[in-house]
């Protein structure tokens, strides 16, 4: 009997073992894995999947990581690989990515390391110094942390990966780049043309500047432009002009605006007078690209000095001035004129050394995914290419015609982002002597820009939200110390945001500075069949100022009474077929220059053409009445642009919301998502005083309570069985 019940558990040990081997076979052969976390961080987004799978040419990415790095970067490093694994299961057979080692071992490095690092060198791929706690020391070492992307011909890196924020975002974005840019270098009709400026005139003088290496300069720089064209297919062309040898080449020269330089008589007399110019330029079409090649340095105590380029810089400069000039990003509109922010050229630096209107911030991260586009509504029109206008702060009247055309591009079926203050402000003059400066006055802003929104369905009121639950600033402790309420700054928690669309699911908490209230013209909305989405509104314990603003943080006090206080509309997006605001009504004729009709007359060249009553002529097509559908969003404060509230690299709550509308604007959605979705401010909900009372009370007291009380019960259980074992033995 013993050996039978014997033999049957060696029949069970076999047959479990086949069984926990077939499970991993099937394992092996049917991969899956399930991410549990809130935001998915763990597994790459629609985005990723679809650009990867959509390869057109091989994509390698090699990777120069060093192993057993001190915390956090060994996650980091771990991250990384479960990241390309994950894009390498949605990706073609046109994705594959390396890590090479390039850890030092014990001693000397061995010759495959050795060759790995100077591969990484090549690349532009150098170590970071990072720091190390080991056995209570504080060491620093050495480490490479970085990736470089090749896509065909071109070459794409990222030299240092500290962290895994935004690497998703980061990767997806640049392998879109690389795609789009072979796209577009192979369908170029026509060369890119690189003209090097150099007058022959300026060597004399380069010893006297300290620029020994300006003669060879010519040279360097056509060996580098040789590199660079070929890795972007042979469409670059290099010519080298001397101004000093065809004198027809200054006209063409100051036509660039490049950098003249004159001298008088040097070395006594042994070098004459002369000018020189010096400069790059980049042209395609009717675009170009201009690439100072010396830099000017004023150094206290020394005074002027001069430096050219670095040459080991020049690759990447002369790659983004492709870049700039085949528009390999979707064009993305902005308003320039009528007073609106200048967000296509770098912000202006005042002699206090602050900046006014700084949106640099913003620009730079527009310019990653979009090529920004001008739009002089004066001037010119709105181009058929732009899918979507942003319209930031416009301070000067619109005329009809102008609202026009506005009016018929959101007709077609495109999209606008409108950034549009309610007040425009006005800045004291200089403090006169024995006068009181009266401070900055804050004067209701109409642009004409209001009765199209009007007529749309929405409004700006003309006052500024203040909110309670605002930003607060520290005090100096020379002032005081403490916090200072900064009631025009609300704080936007996360239980007054639209969570339920996809571009805000990951926004849990804003910060709006000088923004108005909105309000729906609902009998619009609902007569029009429009769809309007409230992003996000201050808090209940919000208030209007109105009349006379004053900002002043020291003078602001919040209603006595909370019945003035509730929650306010911020930020709106209204979809849906927008009715034309000129339907019905004749086109409005635009004004020319000195604010006549443009008319066609002897002055002008063209024909005079004979007295004929045009009203009578009708036709069809001229303008839309009823649009396609679009999107509006509004938001009344241009200054969630500026560069003290938005960060460079795009991290912040502000940031990423701003973008987010954009790319949701522009229909790239799963763009916005992947972005945000590795947000890591996520603060507490609120809770009321009456709950906090009760929690820090159950912990003190309650919990203890219910401890007592389960021993008791565990107590009375243990009696009653012992009672009931007696009893038994008793009968």
């Amino acid at each position: 009997m013993g050996l039978k019940n014997r033999s049957g558990n060696y029949v069970k040990f076999f047959a479990y073992l086949v069984v926990i081997v077939l499970i991993n076979v099937a394992g092996i052969t049917l991969f899956f894995r399930v991410d549990l976390t809130g935001n998915r961080i763990y597994s790459i987004s629609k985005a990723s999947q679809q650009v990867v799978s959509t390869l057109s040419e091989p994509l390698t990415i090699n990777v120069f990581f060093t192993k057993n790095l001190p915390p956090p970067h060994n996650s980091t490093e771990r991250y990384l690989h479960d990241l390309l694994e994950e894009y390498a299961i949605y990706a073609n057979r046109n994705f594959n990515y390396r890590f090479y080692d390039v850890s030092p071992e014990e001693g000397d490095i061995s010759e495959k390391t050795r060759a790995n690092q100077e591969l990484a060198n090549s690349y532009g791929i150098y170590p970071v110094q990072i720091q190390a706690i080991e056995k209570d020391e504080v060491k620093f070492q050495k480490a490479y942390m970085g990736l470089v992307l090749i896509h065909g011909d071109i070459i794409e890196r990222i030299p240092t990966i500290t962290s895994t924020d935004g690497l998703e975002y980061e990767l997806t974005t640049a392998i879109r780049k690389l795609n789009n840019k072979v796209s577009a270098l192979l369908s170029l009709p026509e060369k890119i043309r690189i003209k090097l400026f150099l007058s022959s005139s300026l060597n004399l003088v380069a010893p006297f500047m300290g620029l020994n290496e300006l003669p060879k300069l010519s040279g360097k720089l056509e060996n580098t432009v040789r590199k660079v064209n070929d890795k972007n297919y042979g469409q670059l062309e290099f010519k080298y002009l001397d101004p000093t040898k065809d004198e027809s080449l200054e006209v063409e020269s100051n036509k660039y605006n490049l950098m003249s330089l004159r001298w008088p008589a040097l070395s006594g007399g042994q070098i004459q007078p002369g000018n020189g110019t010096i400069g790059l330029v980049m042209e395609y079409r009717d675009k170009a690209v201009t690439i100072p090649l010396i830099q000017v340095l004023q150094i206290p105590l020394i005074g002027r000095r001069y430096q050219m380029v670095d040459m080991n810089d020049m690759e990447e400069i002369i790659n983004e001035g492709v870049e700039s000039l085949i528009d390999i990003n979707e064009d993305l509109g902005f308003l320039s004129d009528h007073g609106a922010l200048k967000v296509s050229e770098a912000s202006l630096v005042d002699p206090m050394g602050q900046q006014q209107d700084a949106v640099n911030n913003f620009r730079t991260l527009v310019s990653q995914n979009y090529t920004i586009k001008d739009i002089n509504l004066k001037d010119g029109t709105i181009p058929e290419s732009i899918d979507c206008l942003v319209i930031a702060r416009p301070t000067e009247d619109f005329s009809d015609y102008e609202l026009f055309q506005i009016d018929q591009f959101l007709m077609q079926g495109k999209n606008l982002a409108l950034f549009v203050d309610a007040f425009k402000e006005v800045m004291p003059p200089k403090q006169q002597p024995f006068r009181r400066n009266p401070g900055t006055t804050y004067v209701p802003l109409n642009t004409g820009l209001e009765k199209l929104l009007e007529h749309y369905g929405i409004g700006i009121k003309k006052s500024f939200v203040m909110d309670e639950n605002c930003y607060k600033q520290r005090v100096m402790p020379q002032f005081g110390g403490g916090e200072m309420a900064i009631y025009y700054a609300p704080l936007i928690k996360k239980v007054f945001i639209d969570s339920d669309l996809g571009f805000m699911r990951n926004i849990k908490g804003l910060v709006a500075i000088k923004i108005s209230p909105l309000e729906l013209v609902k009998e619009r909305i609902k007569e029009n069949g429009l769809n309007a989405l409230k992003l996000f509104a201050s808090s209940e314990k919000s208030w209007e100022m109105k009349g006379r603003i004053d900002l002043n943080p020291m003078f602001i006090r919040p209603p006595q009474s909370g019945d003035k206080e509730q929650s306010f509309p911020l930020a709106y997006i209204l979809e849906g077929e927008f009715p034309s605001y000129f339907a019905g009504k004749p086109i409005p004729e635009k004004k020319s220059k000195n604010g006549d009709s443009e008319k066609s007359d002897e002055k002008t060249g063209a024909e005079k053409t004979p007295d004929v009553d045009l009203s009578k002529i009708e036709g069809e097509g001229e303008r839309l009445s009823k649009g396609k559908p679009g999107k509006i969003f509004l938001m009344a404060s241009s200054e969630m642009l500026k560069d003290n509230v938005m960060d460079e690299n795009g991290r912040s709550p502000n940031a990423m919301f701003i973008m987010n509308v954009l790319d949701f604007l522009n229909n790239q959605e799963e763009i916005a998502v992947m972005r945000s979705k590795e947000q890591r401010f996520n603060p507490l909900d609120d809770t009321e005083a009456v709950t906090k009372t009760f929690v820090k009370s159950f912990n003190i007291a309650g919990l203890p309570v219910l401890v007592v009380l389960f021993g008791l019960l565990v107590w009375f259980r243990r009696h009653c069985r012992k009672k009931r074992i007696r009893m038994m033995f008793q009968k």
